[in-house]
This record gives C-alpha cells, sequence and structure tokens, in this order.
C-alpha cells in the first residue's frame, strides 16, 4: 500500500474496514428512555470536569432500536447518560452504551469517544407494555418498562425535535503506543436533518442489577422521573473538541 491509499483507508484494518467513512444516517431509530433521580455523589464520580450535573442529579437509562443505519446496519444499543451544563450550555453526556454490533462499537470509539461495549440489548412491545432488556454476559442486568402510547406529544413534536438537536458529550480516551494517554478530550456533537415520526410519554419503571463488567446500577434509581418514547430520523455528523485535557 502506498501513503495515499493508507490515508484514504476509512478504518482498520486496512484490508477490510470495519466503517465508511461518515456522516451516517439512520432511519425509524427507536427510543425508550427513562429519567431519573440518581446518587449525587455516584453521579459526580461519573461525570468528567468542567461538565456539572443537573441540579436535581437527573440522568437517563435509554434503548435503543437501529433498523436502518447507514454503515452499521441493523442493531439495538442500551446504555446510560446524564444531563449536564457545558458553560452554562444544557447537554447530555454518555456515560455507559452497550450493544450488539462491532462496526458502530468501533466507529463510536474512534471517532466520538462514544463509552459503547459489547452488550445484548432488546427493545420490544410486549402486549400492553414497551419493554427494554439487557444482558451482558448472559445475564440481565437491566430491564425498562413504559406505558405503550398513553400520552401522545403529537402537537409538541416541535418542542421535541429541539431537544433531540441539543449539544451531546462523550468523554474520548485513546492510549499511544506506549500505554500513556494519547487523545484525552471532551468531544461534542449535535444530531442534523431530525425527522421525529413519533413521540408520547408516560409512566416508567426501570431495574438496575449490579454487574463488576456492566455497572449500569452504579447510578442507582431514587426517583423515576417519566419515560419517553420516539421513533426518528437523523444523521450523526462529525464532531468538535469541546476540551483537551492534555493541551
Amino acid at each position: 500500500m502506498t501513503r495515499d491509499e493508507i490515508l484514504h483507508v476509512p478504518s482498520m484494518p486496512a484490508f477490510s474496514p470495519s466503517y465508511p467513512r461518515g456522516p451516517y444516517r439512520f432511519l425509524r431509530r427507536e427510543y425508550l428512555i427513562i429519567t431519573y433521580e440518581t446518587d449525587a455523589e455516584a453521579l459526580r464520580r461519573a461525570l468528567p470536569e468542567p461538565l456539572e450535573p443537573h441540579p436535581e442529579n437527573l440522568v437517563y437509562y435509554e434503548w435503543m432500536k437501529m433498523p436502518d443505519s447507514s454503515g452499521f446496519g441493523d442493531y439495538e444499543e442500551s446504555g446510560s447518560g446524564a444531563i449536564a451544563t457545558y458553560n452554562g450550555e444544557a447537554c447530555n453526556f454518555s456515560i455507559q452504551m452497550y450493544l450488539d454490533d462491532e462496526p458502530p462499537i468501533t466507529a463510536g470509539r474512534e471517532i466520538w469517544g462514544f463509552p459503547k461495549k459489547w452488550g445484548v440489548p432488546r427493545l420490544k412491545v410486549t402486549k400492553d407494555t414497551l419493554t427494554g432488556t439487557l444482558h451482558y454476559d448472559e445475564e440481565r442486568v437491566a430491564m425498562g418498562t413504559m406505558t405503550y402510547k398513553h400520552k401522545s406529544l403529537e402537537k409538541e413534536l416541535d418542542t421535541v425535535k429541539a431537544g433531540l438537536g441539543r449539544l451531546n458529550v462523550n468523554l474520548k480516551l485513546l492510549p499511544d503506543v506506549t500505554g500513556a494517554p494519547k487523545v484525552a478530550q471532551l468531544v461534542g456533537y449535535r444530531l442534523e436533518d431530525i425527522t421525529v415520526h413519533g413521540a408520547w410519554d408516560g409512566e416508567a419503571r426501570l431495574d438496575l442489577i449490579p454487574h463488576v463488567n456492566c455497572r449500569v446500577a452504579d447510578l442507582p434509581v431514587k426517583r423515576i422521573v417519566g419515560g419517553r418514547h420516539m421513533i426518528v430520523d437523523f444523521t450523526l455528523p462529525y464532531g468538535q473538541v469541546l476540551h483537551d485535557y492534555l493541551a
């Protein structure tokens, strides 16, 4: 391979790249998001400076079903995040994510710093209940349930869309070949070209089971705020560096 050929490869391995160049388009992506209050000290440990937690220590646990995503295919995902602020601006910070497809795990970690690991999440409608589960190493570590389409947000879709367009933040960490930190950044991005096909609010419940290698229960549930179900299209663009810890 020549130098130009090497620099043209979108991802490793060069002989069979894991993912193509972006941006990446998602169609009919389905969400179950359960927002809750957690322990203040646990949240502070999970939230990197200079991010600040929500005054009520609000976090969210979510399931996502991606039936059609360019470059990544058909997969499902689950994980937790925090409602926070960056320099006074409201943002969502990704804490941990588990999914069942190699290309978005690799691309997510390498490009944006998404905290992705392998897991088996599932989101489905069971009779009258929207149900999400997550298994890690064959053990169930999370289950969320929400009433199915009890409160439509059809008259508030512009507000839902604006919320989806807010700043999202990841902590990107990559070691050098010596093992020393090579990249240590807060990375920000905003979803683009958003279309909301439907959105619903409702009552929800969340059960998180302690596991040493899938620490979703380390942010304990103190109070459920509510659940949201959405079906949306959007484009995931490249991001920008908000804060460089090595600078």
